[in-house]
C-alpha cells in the first residue's frame, strides 16, 4: 500500500488511515515524500537544503509515530525528486491501494480533489482513496454507488472484500431518472413512478445477488432511489466509514476526467475510494 506525504494535515490524516488499513489487510505501508522542482529554475532542491531536510525529518518522525502505534506494520519511508503526479503513478502500479490526502473546506463542503489527486485517479488502475484532515478512520458501514448499466465487477468486489475484512455492513445505491412524459407536472403518474422504482430495485437485486451468495456474512442493504446519484452518494457517505464508487477515465485537451458521479463523491466528502 501507498500513501503520498507533504506533512499536511490532510496528508498525516491519509498516512494514519493507510496505516491503519494495512495493519487491517496485513500488508506493507511505504510513505513517500515527493519534492517537487522550483517554479522558476526547474531544478530541484540541494539534497541538504531546509526544506528538504524539513520533510525527511517529518516523514521519519510520522514514520515512527505509525510503528508505535502499529508495532506488527512494516512500514518504508522514501522521498524522491520528481512531479508528484508521476512518482505517485508510478508507485500505484505494484500497489493495491493508494491513499492521497484532502483538502478541507469544511463541514459543508467537505472537501476539493486537488489537481495531484486528479490526475492519480485518472492514471492509476488500483483503488485511490482520499482522507480528509478531520476524518477518523472508522470502520462503519460502507455506502457503495452502483450504476447497473455499467460493468461493475471490480467495484462489488473491493466493496464486499472491504467489508469482510473490516466485519462491516454495506449499504447498496443506485440511481435512477423518470422518463419526462412520466416525471413533471400534470403528467406525473405515482403508479408509473412505484413501477419504475421496484424495477430498478429487481435490476440491483439481480446484480447484487451473486456476490451475496459468495459473501454470505456480510451484511447488506439496497436502496433504488430516483435523482442524481452524486447528490445521493455525497448525502449518504457523510456517516460511511468508506464510500466506493466507480470511475470512467477520460482524456480531453482539457485534462482527465473521472466521470461525474467519482468526482462529486470525491470533491464532496470522505473518505472516499474509486475502484
Amino acid at each position: 500500500m501507498v500513501a503520498g506525504f507533504d506533512g499536511s494535515a490532510q496528508n498525516n490524516a491519509a498516512a494514519y488511515w493507510a496505516a491503519q488499513e494495512a495493519d487491517l489487510r496485513a500488508v506493507s505501508l511505504r510513505l513517500i515524500h515527493v519534492q517537487e522542482p522550483s517554479a522558476l529554475g526547474h531544478v530541484f532542491g540541494a539534497p541538504d537544503s531546509p526544506d528538504r531536510r524539513s520533510a525527511q525529518h517529518l516523514l521519519v518522525q510520522t514514520a515512527d509515530e505509525l510503528r508505535r502505534t502499529f508495532p506488527a506494520l512494516d512500514i518504508s519511508v522514501r522521498s524522491v525528486d520528481g512531479r508528484p503526479i508521476d512518482v505517485l503513478s508510478e508507485s500505484a502500479a505494484d500497489s493495491d491501494m493508494i491513499v492521497l490526502g484532502s483538502r478541507a473546506l469544511g463541514p459543508v463542503m467537505g472537501f476539493v480533489l486537488g489537481s495531484v489527486s486528479m490526475a492519480v485517479i485518472g492514471a492509476t488502475n488500483c483503488p485511490v482513496v482520499s482522507v480528509r484532515a478531520k476524518d477518523n478512520a472508522s470502520y462503519g458501514d460502507l455506502v457503495v454507488g452502483v450504476d447497473v448499466r455499467q460493468h461493475c465487477e471490480a467495484l462489488l468486489r473491493f466493496g464486499f472484500d472491504e467489508a469482510e475484512q473490516r466485519g462491516c455492513g454495506i449499504r447498496f445505491l443506485s440511481a435512477w431518472a423518470l422518463p419526462p412524459l412520466v416525471g413533471y407536472g400534470a403528467a406525473y403518474d405515482p403508479r408509473v413512478h412505484a413501477q419504475l422504482e421496484m424495477s430498478a430495485k429487481a435490476t440491483l437485486d439481480d446484480v447484487l445477488m451473486p456476490w451475496k451468495k459468495r459473501y454470505p456474512d456480510v451484511r447488506t442493504t439496497a436502496q433504488a432511489n430516483v435523482g442524481h446519484a452524486a447528490t445521493q452518494l455525497v448525502a449518504s457517505g457523510r456517516e460511511a466509514g468508506l464510500t466506493v464508487v466507480g470511475r470512467r477515465v477520460r482524456d480531453s485537451s482539457l485534462g482527465t476526467h473521472i466521470g461525474p458521479v467519482a468526482h462529486a463523491r470525491c470533491s464532496r466528502t470522505g473518505p472516499g475510494s474509486p475502484p
